[in-house]
């Protein structure tokens, strides 16, 4: 099921702290002795050598569960968590062989880079080794929504943390979260007209109150009777109607680059024309004339495949569904009532070059909230979770846990 054999490693004394605690930064060296180990037994330790790149980290997160000590023997379990274009994703599970305890979970995302440190693609070499790309993870369950099938990703246990993704994204751009927010039961669906979710036969299926709907009838087919929604741009839309229709179902609420206002005439005029690029031209026109202004131009210069990953998820629409969310969003209303009253905890994020949901935007919105909780992501546009995962993840985590 991955390239990476399963490897046993011995807890030295020395990489012990004074309290005879394997030390964190050991931890780090342990699992690049495993990947190393692991390269040994297969393709060989040279591998990234002779195909002239190197496998630069460039973010790493770790969850610490358990203590280990010296004498411990750890099993490393590696999985290929995802793969882009210059870059790879390993997940390593770490636990103790004598009782099968859980150590640690990490998460660490690496880029290809040359002689000249700069992203290079993943050599064809390395990418069959590493085995095909990954389209989000594990495989949704169906959950029947009125006239439709949605595609949920459902993970873990705990707390139940409902993500509900942007436009024009599905539900993979919380990948990381998905994987990194391990304590937190995690559902994550794609929208109707949406991924591997069904598209609706009528044309008048997208409501806003329709997309509310569908949350709660996720949210009912799992049993969970309230939940903490965490939702980006349109995900937020939504959430406000969940809260005036449903508002018994929210337990607490993570805005993520949002906004309360309706669509001014400016911005009505741009749905409409964009709608007529989704109905003329189709997904990949509508992607081009949005991606300048979704993502950070450091996330545009430095990590190319995040791109690649919007145009994927871009793609993954039907236009039904594109035009559909374009006249939602053209027509919804002016959300700032609806959030003045809200009681139960939230935290509202935003990037800070996000250009179309502005740091000041989201300010302002938190300060209609009582007690809101307000942060900004640095070096991040539109697509904060996506652009940097572990400032986001960390982020939430901060906050599930604060919960009462």
């Amino acid at each position: 099921m991955t390239p990476f054999g399963t490897i046993e490693l011995t807890v030295y004394p020395y990489e012990c702290d004074a309290f005879g605690h394997l030390n964190q930064a050991a931890l780090l060296t342990l699992l690049e002795r495993a990947r190393w180990d692991a390269l040994a037994r297969g393709p060989g330790m040279d591998l990234f050598e002779r195909n002239g790149v190197w496998p630069a980290v460039r973010k790493a997160t770790i969850e610490y569960r358990a203590p280990a000590f010296a004498r411990d023997v750890l099993r490393v379990e590696t999985t290929v968590a995802g793969r882009g274009t210059t870059s790879m994703t390993l997940r390593h599970v770490v636990r103790r062989v004598s009782d099968d305890a859980a150590v640690a979970e990490a998460e660490m995302v690496f880029v290809c880079i040359d002689r000249l440190g700069r992203a290079t693609p993943v050599p064809e070499e390395i990418a069959r080794f590493l085995g095909p790309r990954a389209s989000g993870g594990h495989q949704p369950i169906r959950v029947p929504a009125g006239d439709i099938e949605l595609a949920v990703d459902v993970r873990g246990e705990g707390v139940p943390v409902l993500f509900v993704h942007g436009f024009p994204f599905d539900r993979t751009m919380w990948r990381h979260q998905l994987a990194m927010l391990s304590r937190v039961r995690r559902i994550a669906p794609d929208f109707r007209g949406v991924g591997d979710s069904g598209v609706p036969a009528a044309a008048d299926g997208y409501s806003l109150t329709r997309y509310a709907d569908d949350l709660v009838a996720v949210l009912d087919a799992l049993g969970v009777r309230q939940a903490v929604l965490c939702g980006l741009s349109m995900g937020g839309y939504v959430i406000f109607e969940v809260l005036r229709q449903h508002p018994e179902r929210v337990r607490a609420m993570i805005l993520a680059d949002t906004k309360p206002q309706a669509d001014s005439a400016e911005a009505k005029r741009g749905r409409e024309e964009l709608t007529q690029v989704a109905e003329q031209q189709g997904q990949d026109a509508v992607i081009e004339r949005l991606l300048p202004r979704l993502l950070a131009s450091a996330t545009q210069a430095t990590q190319p495949e995040v791109a690649g990953q919007v145009r994927d998820m871009a793609r993954r629409w039907s236009v039904p569904g594109l035009v559909g969310a374009l006249r939602m969003l053209r027509d919804r209303p002016d959300s700032s009532e609806t959030l003045r009253g809200v009681r139960v905890p939230t935290l509202v994020l935003v990037g800070s070059d996000d250009e179309i949901a502005p740091p000041d935007t989201a300010r302002a919105m938190s300060q209609l909230i009582p007690e809101a909780q307000f942060h900004v992501v640095p070096t991040a546009g539109h697509i904060s979770p996506l652009e940097q995962p572990l400032a986001t993840s960390r982020l939430l985590s901060d906050f599930l846990r604060a919960l009462p």
